[in-house]
Formats: structure tokens, C-alpha cells, sequence
């Protein structure tokens, strides 16, 4: 794990090291706490101790969204996944005593890495960009090629009705934290529930798969750890796989996107290509073009409400990172967006 960003940020080092002296073994000692990139949702930290290195995610102060921010969860599927085919992180320890550090946590190993921001990943060869994207194809239909049955998380989340349920959250998610009018979220609102696709899975779901969600290998085109599994569950897949997707339809400037750049000349896949790609290892004979239009829009009016709720930490001062302001304003285009999707899918 990499992005180093500043020391602290009111931890009690001393309780958190008795802490894991206490629950990992060996002699209290001092520890020293770094804050990393990231983390949006869940603050995630680089804890140090002698020789030793973890990281830390932790729940945010301050007033919660209820169901939101469950460390718990992350803690037990990337323990659930541990012997699978998709590569995460160890998982050392849960602590839901607020009384540590302020906010239940959970200890994780550090895994050595690259975290990569921009999608369209400068300053790499094509032939490695396209491995590089090939092997986030791999691990998302190796996750969703497991059995939550057999491996302990069948009790992880409803079966069936996913979208029906993931609208209605997100629509009272978005509400809750309101802080403008958005005409298009209110559309969004109105229209998604009406038309969701027949077809129902169900299958273990990341949801928020992206390339700065994942760790690659210092110097091969490897992922050795899928990061910030916050909003797994048990949900479709092609809603997950959709969300991945959306950077093909997402230009820069609005989100870490693809859109508009030359991918033959970079080497990446197309989008098309993509699918098929994860249809071919998921056994998969196709994807309805008018399901996969609509899983595209919910999942750009869902990322609207997920912006929208940090625009609201934001401005309560509540939120994990000096840029959630940034992020926060995000919310109106990616709902426009969405929208206008919703419009081609009418006509």
C-alpha cells in the first residue's frame, strides 16, 4: 500500500499500541500512526510498530448515515475470501470497543504495492496497460465465480431484488444528506424503480471495484489485494461489473474516467471487449444490451448519491479527506449523466 499523506490525526498511539500488544501479542510499545490516501468513507491509516506494519480502517467521527461506514463487514469478507481466487489483504483483528481509538477499526496486513489513480495510466507500456486491465477483469469474475455459500457468507446480504433494494437505499441515502435541489437525482428517483430489468443473481459484490481500489504487484502486472470492500454485500453481478465499467462512459474531469481518450493507442480495451472478456470467464452468454444500459445508470445516480453524502460530511466537517468538498460537488454532473443515459435508453 502507498500514498503517505500526514501523521495523527487524533489517534491515541499509546491506547492503540496496548491495544495490539494485547490482541496480536508481544511487549507495548510505542506505535506510530500515518494517514493514508484515500479513504473517503473509512479514514485508513499505516500503523508502524518496531519492525511491524498494518493498516488501519476506521469508522468516521461524528454523525454516521445509519448501515454506513461498517468496518465489521469489510473485516468479514476479506476474511471469508482469504482461501478464494481474489486476492486480499490479511485480516489480523476487529475492535468494536470505541473506547481504543474513538470508532470500531479492524488491523489489516500492509501489503507492498502500487495503488494507481488515473485509469488511463501514464507513464506505462500499452502490452502492460492491457495486462494490467485484463488482470482487473480476472479478479472481478473471480469474485463473482464464488460460491457465498461456500465460504461461509450466504447470511452476508438479501437474495434477490438487489437493484429494487440498492435504488431505495440510495434514493433515502441521498436524501438524507440533501444540500441542494438536483433535478436529475429527483428524476432518477422517480424512473429507476420502474424500470429494472427482469433478470435476478445473486453473487458476492465488491461495490466499488476500480483500479484505486486494488494493489497491484510493485513491478508485474499482478493485483495482490482488492481494497475498501465498505459496500460488499450479496448483490447482482452485472451491476457490480457495471460500476467497473463506468469508466469507459466517465470523462476525466468528472471522475477518474476514460472517456475521450484514444484506447487503442494506450491499450486498453475497449468496452465491448471488456464485457466480453468477463463473459467469457463467468460463463456468461451475453448481457442484454437494455440491462446493461440500465445498471449503467443506476450505478451513475448511485455514485451521485455517494457524492452527495460526502458533499454533506463535508460541509458538517465530518468528512475523512480535505478534497470531500471537491468530490462532493461532483454529485449534480455524474446525476446529469445519469440522466442523460436514462434519456438514450427512452429512445
Amino acid at each position: 500500500m502507498s500514498g503517505t499523506e500526514v501523521a495523527g490525526a487524533g489517534i491515541d498511539a499509546a491506547r492503540l499500541g496496548a491495544w495490539i500488544a494485547a490482541t496480536l501479542g508481544g511487549t507495548p510499545g510505542p506505535v506510530q500512526v500515518t494517514r493514508l490516501k484515500g479513504g473517503q468513507s473509512n479514514p485508513t491509516y499505516l500503523i508502524t510498530r518496531g519492525s511491524d506494519r498494518y493498516v488501519l480502517r476506521r469508522k468516521p467521527s461524528g454523525a454516521l448515515v445509519q448501515s454506513a461506514h461498517a468496518v465489521d463487514r469489510e473485516y468479514r469478507v476479506m476474511a471469508a475470501l482469504a482461501a478464494s481466487d481474489v486476492p486480499v489483504a490479511r485480516v489480523h483483528a476487529l475492535c468494536e470497543d470505541d473506547s481504543v481509538i474513538g470508532t470500531a477499526f479492524y488491523l489489516m496486513e500492509f501489503v507492498e504495492g502500487r495503488v494507481l489513480w488515473d485509469p488511463a495510466l501514464p507513464g506505462i507500456e500499452p502490452r502492460e496497460r492491457a495486462r494490467m486491465y485484463d488482470e482487473l477483469n480476472r479478479v472481478i469474475a473471480a469474485l463473482h465465480s464464488v460460491d457465498p455459500d461456500e465460504v461461509g457468507l450466504s447470511d452476508y446480504g438479501r437474495h434477490g431484488q438487489y437493484i429494487v433494494r440498492q435504488v431505495a437505499r440510495w434514493s433515502r441515502q441521498y436524501q438524507s444528506s440533501r444540500t441542494e435541489t438536483i433535478e436529475a437525482m429527483d428524476r432518477l428517483i422517480e424512473w429507476l424503480p420502474e424500470h429494472v430489468p427482469a433478470d435476478d443473481e445473486t453473487r458476492i459484490v465488491h461495490g466499488d471495484y476500480r483500479l484505486d481500489n486494488v494493489i497491484f504487484h510493485p513491478s508485474e502486472p499482478r493485483i495482490v489485494a482488492v481494497l475498501d470492500w465498505e459496500l460488499s454485500t450479496l448483490g447482482h453481478p452485472l451491476s457490480d461489473f457495471a460500476y467497473h465499467c463506468m469508466v469507459w462512459r466517465v470523462e476525466p474531469g468528472l471522475f477518474r474516467g476514460i472517456a475521450g481518450h484514444d484506447l487503442g493507442a494506450l491499450g486498453i480495451p475497449s468496452e465491448v471487449a471488456h464485457i466480453a472478456a468477463y463473459c467469457h470467464r463467468t460463463r456468461r452468454i451475453g448481457i442484454p444490451a437494455r440491462d446493461w444500459e440500465y445498471y449503467m445508470a443506476f450505478n451513475m445516480f448511485r455514485l451521485a448519491a455517494i457524492m452527495q453524502g460526502i458533499m454533506a460530511r463535508a460541509l458538517s466537517g465530518t468528512a475523512a479527506s480535505s478534497e470531500a468538498l471537491e468530490m462532493g460537488r461532483r454529485a449534480r454532473p455524474l446525476a446529469e449523466l445519469a440522466w442523460r443515459q436514462v434519456e438514450r435508453l427512452q429512445t
